[in-house]
This record gives C-alpha cells, sequence and structure tokens, in this order.
C-alpha cells in the first residue's frame, strides 16, 4: 500500500484523551495537534520525544487535519493508524501474498452478519463463504507480536461470531496484519486479556483458522513480508 501524498515527519510530544497528540513538525518547528485513529492502549510504543509520520487532509470538515500514521521506537517503524489495516489485507488478498485466502470470486468490506456485528472482510467462491475479521497488531513481547494490547470484549466477541459461522458450515478466519518487522511468531496476549486468550484456543479449536503477516512499514510504503507462525 503506498501513500497516495508524501508523509509528513515530526517529534511526538505526548498522546492524551486517546485520540488526540501533540506533535512538533520538523517542518518549521510548529507544533501540531493530530488525530491518533487507534483506539488501543499502545501498550510497549514509545509516545513522547521520538520521530512519527503523519498523513495530512486540509479537508473543510476536518477539526484536525493532521493524522498519526507511525512511530519509531529507535530501530522500526510501527504502523498505528488502524483504519488502514482492512485496506492492506485486502491489498494482500488481492495480490494473491496472502494465499490461504486464495482463489476467490467475490470480495465485500463491512458486511452484517451475526448478532449485530459487521465482518472486515467477506470472500465468497464458488458458493462458499469465509468470514475474515482483520485485526491490527503493534505490541511486541520478546520475539512474538501479541494481541490485544488491551482487554478487548468486542475481539472476543468476534472470536464468538466467527466460531458461530464455522458452526454453521462456513469458513471462518482470525487475519493478524503485525506492522513492525522486528518480529518472528504471534501469540495471543494471556497476560493482558486471558479471556481472549482463551476464546482464541477454543475458536481454533472449533474451526476457526487463523494467520498472522508480517508487513514493513515505511513513510513511503507498508508492503507484505512473510506470514509468521502463531503460537499458543
Amino acid at each position: 500500500m503506498k501513500f497516495k501524498q508524501p508523509l509528513h515527519c515530526g517529534t511526538i510530544l505526548k498522546r492524551y484523551k486517546r485520540f488526540l497528540c501533540d506533535v512538533l513538525l520538523d517542518n518549521g518547528n510548529v507544533k501540531i495537534t493530530a488525530h491518533c485513529p487507534n483506539s488501543g492502549s499502545m501498550k510497549g510504543i514509545p509516545l513522547n520525544d521520538v520521530k512519527v509520520m503523519l498523513s495530512y487532509n486540509p479537508s473543510p470538515t476536518r477539526k484536525y487535519p493532521y493524522t498519526l500514521e507511525m512511530i519509531n521506537n529507535g530501530n522500526v517503524w510501527i504502523g498505528v493508524n488502524t483504519s488502514r489495516t482492512n485496506f492492506i489485507a485486502e491489498e494482500g488478498i488481492t495480490s494473491g501474498f496472502i494465499n490461504h485466502l486464495n482463489p476467490f470470486d467475490e470480495l465485500k468490506r463491512e458486511v452484517k452478519y451475526g448478532k449485530n456485528s459487521r465482518i472486515d472482510i467477506l470472500l465468497t467462491q464458488n458458493n462458499q463463504i469465509c468470514y475474515v475479521e482483520v485485526k491490527n497488531v503493534t505490541l511486541k513481547d520478546e520475539d512474538h507480536a501479541i494481541f490485544p494490547d488491551s482487554v478487548t470484549l468486542r475481539g472476543q466477541k468476534h472470536l464468538d461470531e466467527l466460531a458461530n459461522m464455522v458452526k454453521q458450515g462456513h469458513r471462518a478466519v482470525m487475519l493478524y496484519i503485525i506492522q513492525r518487522t522486528d518480529c518472528e511468531s504471534f501469540r495471543p496476549a494471556y497476560e493482558i486479556d486471558p479471556a481472549y486468550a482463551d476464546k482464541f484456543k477454543k475458536a481454533i479449536d472449533q474451526g476457526v483458522e487463523a494467520y498472522a503477516y508480517k508487513v514493513n512499514v515505511s513513510p513511503e510504503q507498508i508492503t507484505f513480508v512473510k506470514p509468521v507462525t502463531i503460537d499458543f
């Protein structure tokens, strides 16, 4: 996924009120307030005095034209804009890189299903339906990428919904997009959300598939690197 417009570089000063952050732009040494499009805790990511990249959209409908895209921890860029994750996943599927989800005849986004839920990606092939739930992963523990970075009741619900789809005879997939390159495997974060880890294991036992893919995040583009193993 290439960024349509050049990103702006700066130094993050702080994150606050969950969806806001103050950044000192490199260009002109100007302090701005940017939108932080990440509802998670962003645990393990430095949030002050490190380099960040931001996109810029001067739409009159936006209060904050700058959006936080990625943070550099001194070693790698970490993609934190969760609104891009589904686009990254879709590109991986349509390009054939995520070969676990090919071939397919049709791809749809944000389709209603289950109990008042929406599936991120719905694939059909020869009348077989495949439900794909996509998660953005930024937290690292040793060589593992781990998810979630905070307790997620919504994420637990998604695992239950996918297991129900399998019971109905459909295919269901958890797809984890790891937006950093310094991890060699993936596991559920049992120490942060034991209920999610437990539901993840049960969902796999019930036939839900799980795949984790590492992507390289750079100021120019986000590209797929390779699938990584999933540990329990």
